[in-house]
């Protein structure tokens, strides 16, 4: 067991921490057990599979804007295939490109195989001709989850 499932006060899941991070926040009594191997202890406390926060957290901002941009975010909000060609796509383009103030945002970039994405090179789609075949939106957290 590498990884240990932290729940909020309302029983809704946040995220993952090792199991050391687990015994630290059971010894600073910001979590406690909510389910643990059975037969299997470390020090005083059973190993735990799941800790539960003591008072509530708000995760506000999960649902405000969305998730921050990232590369591997634009490559899964595609599927990984070519806006332009549809093929497999390996890289990133930027709509507008960086040399002429476009910037990393969900809206100006999109997944691109490496050959369309040299032959649009420091072009817009229009000036190379290669419109796009899906535009980019600001995916949710589910969307990315998928």
């Amino acid at each position: 067991m590498d990884a240990v499932l932290v729940i909020n006060a309302d029983l809704g899941p946040l995220h993952r921490v090792t199991v050391k991070h687990a015994i630290r926040m059971l010894c600073r009594r910001v979590a406690e057990i909510h389910e643990a191997e059975p037969d299997r202890v470390i020090g005083v406390f059973p190993l735990p599979r799941v800790v539960r926060l003591v008072r509530y957290v708000v995760t506000r901002w999960r649902f405000s804007a969305g998730p921050a941009w990232s590369r591997a975010g634009v490559l899964a909000r595609d599927r990984r295939r070519c806006t332009y060609c549809d093929g497999a796509a390996s890289t990133i383009d930027h709509i507008l490109p960086r040399s002429r103030g476009g910037r990393n945002t969900w809206g100006n970039t999109t997944a691109a195989c490496y050959a369309c994405n040299q032959r649009k090179g420091d072009r817009t789609p229009a000036e190379a001709g290669m419109p796009l075949r899906r535009e980019p939106v600001t995916p949710s957290w589910a969307a990315l989850a998928r």
